[in-house]
């Protein structure tokens, strides 16, 4: 058949609007169609962004059959529905993904090859939307990957950023350079513009009595925009179900002022316009200037005020009242960002829907649950509560009343006992400012933890007060990863191998446990080995073609990939890693494995020391790559512009899993479970998840070491002195001055002076050199077991075989039952 014949073909399968088939002949011409009904092009004229836009509408034209479907048994089981509210999501790229969920890889590899094109080429057309910054927004896109797996209805909402986390690149000199991330430059195929669902999200003004109720108040006068929703669907895999993620884009409510505009005062003219935009326009905006902490406290109002609205729109479908609200919403709230929809909420029921103050109470308890990721202070949202007062005059009304009624609660237990209703209080009183966790934590009727560790020393630090106050509301629901994105799609040639042996791990992850007795099995060990090897050998040509370093795929790959952060301790990996380089220096015929040591990460714009620790792991890697004594044993890549699209390249490639944070700041973290089920060994500390995987895998199975949580309080508490450590330890010594004295930074002798100084100052929060000798003894173990090829990729497999309790539909499993009291759905009936 002539490719003109398949256009005829694919455009009367459209036209007839039946439902699209499924088989690859029918997608076939579906792709075809939509070339030239969609976009008013032919086969002889396409190029390769075209082909790519008429696959993904041919695939989204199937997954919105199915969300049709989804979306009427919801209604018609009048189902209890789950709304999860986070400022971040990495989505990750779609195309795959949606391929895999629908069961049609195999049909878009053979139709695209048929058509002459080539399938990787067209999914690096996608680009990886960074409406994230890390962990919090790759566990969102898990969560709703999970909810359309196990056919729960389970919605996300967020915001449709124009610009997300910025892209990285590296200066000659290694400072990092943050460019826009212009998602949006073209078409976003995959959403789907909802323009008549749009609501009111108001600002400023100010409130008066209601004229009929005293305990109702009026807002007035204040400064009005519009939330337009965009829906991504989020498939199921192997399901019928579709749910969707709602992002909100923000639009002014009035034209710009043609009057203005003629008078030739243009900005004047357009000043609502702009400002309407900003509110969706960039991901967390730079907060050093009082402008920025304004704009992101505006634009967490403005995505809880639109989401509100709109799953009171969805509720009122088949309920006259909120009463019944509880029984049919539950809101989740990941971290504190979304902490406004409880005061919002509050508004609604009361000055709306004319509910009293303990019945709307009961209602917005009964609905929300908050999950807490960290406990690090400088995350524990405070805004200024004149700042609230002049943006949020009712809602700051709403939290004066929270907080009275709660300290008199308080005082009335513990006999007025001041200390504690301080620390209690919503207000904090030195700083005159709101605590979005206390406020989150007393409007939530379920308040969970994101690891075993992380919600230990929730309950019994930093909210020891609020879990004494209420018991039973604190649980853990430790997190997980979709195995669908981070094994199947990521690691086919593994995911392929596993599947040759486990049957349905892919939605039942504790099925790969029957791996076990493979891993003394030397057939399935070779097999295994020759995926990791082949895996590394992809990665080396993806950076010799990105960086232009040459990577030896036999070298042990070593991988620290995460956001920069004092805490998660890049520093102390970089110490070993000049360590290493200088035993290699000394003696060129040293007994030392081969590395490759690959790090990623993006540094917050506005957190200098983190950019500073990125410029010198930049500097170390241009001495160490550029060395010929040793550029062969040693190599340290710093690979640019972390996202989700680099992780799955690198992680398929990594030996050894790097999770060295300080003992008792890392909340759980994600990437130690990705890593570890594509078959990469744990060196950390006992911290966040590191604690759960080390009882799932086995103590002989991971490379645990440094300080605990315990032990790190009680070492701060006694008076820390990493200045005796350096003097008892000539090697460290000897890695701090070269770093000092400028030798990885000629140009500048003294740049990194002042954070050599950090490090060994009394007191040093992060405790760097404190788990230094510990750290370099447990690597001294990694090289002693990657001698033995057998035996590490025996311990390998086993790694990956018990990774099935970190599993997404896992965590979502928890929730539901513990959490949100709902159940499935199957749109087939």
């Amino acid at each position: 058949m002539t490719i003109a014949n398949k256009e005829k073909d694919g455009r009367n399968d459209l036209l007839n609007g039946s439902e699209p088939p499924m088989d690859a002949e029918g997608l076939r011409r579906s792709i075809v169609g939509r070339l030239s009904l969609s976009m008013g092009l032919d086969a002889d004229s396409a190029g390769l962004r075209d082909w790519y836009n008429a696959v993904v509408l041919s695939l989204r034209d199937r997954l919105m059959t199915r969300w049709l479907h989804s979306q009427r048994a919801y209604e018609q089981a009048d189902a209890k529905r789950v709304y999860y509210l986070s400022l971040e999501y990495l989505i990750g790229r779609n195309l795959s993904n949606a391929a895999l969920s629908l069961e049609l890889e195999e049909e878009v590899k053979a139709v695209v090859e048929e058509l002459g094109l080539d399938l990787e080429r067209l999914c690096d057309i996608e680009p990886d939307a960074g409406l994230g910054n890390g962990g919090l927004g790759r566990l969102a896109a898990c969560f709703l990957d999970s909810l359309a797996a196990l056919q729960l209805p389970g919605f996300g909402y967020g915001i449709r950023y124009d610009y997300g986390i910025f892209s990285q690149a590296f200066a000659a000199s290694g400072e990092q350079v943050e460019l826009p991330n212009n998602w949006l430059r073209f078409q976003h195929m995959w959403e789907m513009p909802r323009e008549a669902l749009q609501y009111r999200v108001r600002f400023g003004g100010r409130t008066v009595p209601h004229p009929e109720d005293p305990v109702r108040r009026d807002w007035i006068d204040a400064q009005e925009y519009i939330a337009v929703a965009y829906d991504l669907p989020v498939p199921g895999y192997q399901s019928q179900t579709v749910n969707h993620l709602r992002l909100w884009s923000a639009q002014a409510s009035a034209d710009f002022n043609l009057s203005l505009f003629n008078a030739g005062q243009h900005a004047e003219a357009m000043a609502e316009l702009n400002a309407a935009e900003h509110l969706s326009q960039v991901l967390y905006p730079d907060d050093r200037t009082e402008q920025g902490r304004e704009l992101r406290i505006r634009q967490q109002y403005f995505f809880v005020a639109a989401s509100l609205q709109d799953i009171l729109a969805t509720y009122h479908r088949r309920h006259k009242t909120l009463d019944a609200l509880p029984d049919k919403v539950a809101i989740q709230l990941n971290d504190t960002h979304p902490a406004l929809a409880i005061p919002e909420m509050m508004r609604l029921c009361i000055d709306e829907y004319g509910y009293t103050w303990n019945r709307a109470w009961e209602i917005t308890t009964g609905v929300f649950s908050y999950t807490n990721h960290t406990l690090l202070p400088e995350a524990l949202e405070k805004w200024p509560v004149a700042t609230f007062e002049r943006l949020f005059p009712r809602h700051m009304e709403i939290i004066y009343t929270i907080n009275k009624n709660l300290m008199e609660e308080v005082a009335e237990r513990y006999d007025h006992d001041i200390n504690r209703m301080q620390r209690m209080s919503l207000i904090d009183e030195q700083t005159r400012s709101v605590r979005m966790a206390s406020l989150a934590i007393v409007g939530s009727h379920k308040v969970n933890g994101v690891a075993r560790i992380h919600s230990g020393l929730m309950q019994s630090t930093v909210f020891q007060d609020f879990n004494e106050f209420y018991p039973g509301r604190f649980i853990n629901v430790t997190n997980g990863i979709t195995p669908r994105r981070w094994l199947l799609e990521a690691n086919p040639r593994l995911a392929a191998l596993a599947s040759r042996h486990v049957k349905g791990w892919e939605r039942d992850l504790e099925r790969l446990t029957a791996l076990v007795p493979l891993a003394d099995d030397a057939q399935f060990r070779d097999e295994f080995a020759d995926v990791k090897y082949r895996n590394k050998a992809r990665f080396a040509h993806f950076v010799r073609e990105q960086l232009g370093i040459e990577l030896d795929p036999s070298s042990m790959h070593d991988v620290q990939i995460k956001r920069i952060h004092e805490y998660k301790r890049q520093l102390l990996n970089l110490l070993y890693v000049i360590s290493r380089y200088l035993r290699l220096r000394d003696d060129p015929a040293a007994d030392l494995v081969p590395r490759t040591v690959i790090m990623s990460g993006k540094a917050a714009p506005a957190y200098m020391v983190a950019r500073h620790i990125l410029k010198l792991i930049n500097n170390v890697a241009a001495v160490i790559n550029s060395d010929p004594v040793t550029s062969d044993r040693l190599k340290l890549v710093v690979v640019p512009d972390y996202s989700v699209t680099l992780a799955q390249k690198i992680i398929p490639a990594a030996d050894l899993s790097e999770q060295i944070s300080t003992a008792g700041m890392e909340a759980s973290g994600t990437g130690n479970m990705k890593l570890s089920l594509n078959g990469a060994l744990t060196i950390g500390t006992l911290d966040g998840a590191n604690v759960e995987i080390r009882d799932a895998v086995g103590d002989e199975n991971i490379f645990i070491f440094g300080l605990t949580a315990k032990e790190v309080a009680a070492r701060r508490a006694q008076g820390y002195r990493p200045a005796q450590i350096v003097e008892k330890n000539a090697e460290l010594r000897r890695v701090l001055d070269l770093v000092a004295d400028g030798h990885f930074s000629p140009d500048s002798p003294h740049e990194y002076r002042s954070l050599i100084d950090s490090l060994v100052a009394d007191g040093e929060h992060f405790l760097v050199l404190a788990d230094y000798e510990a750290y370099v003894a447990a690597q001294d173990k990694v090289d002693a077991l990657y001698r033995d090829p057998e035996e590490w990729n025996r311990k390998a497999i086993i790694n990956m075989a018990n990774m099935g309790y970190f599993s997404s539909d896992r965590s979502i499993a928890d929730y539901a039952s513990k959490v949100w009291g709902i159940g499935p759905v199957d749109p087939a009936g």
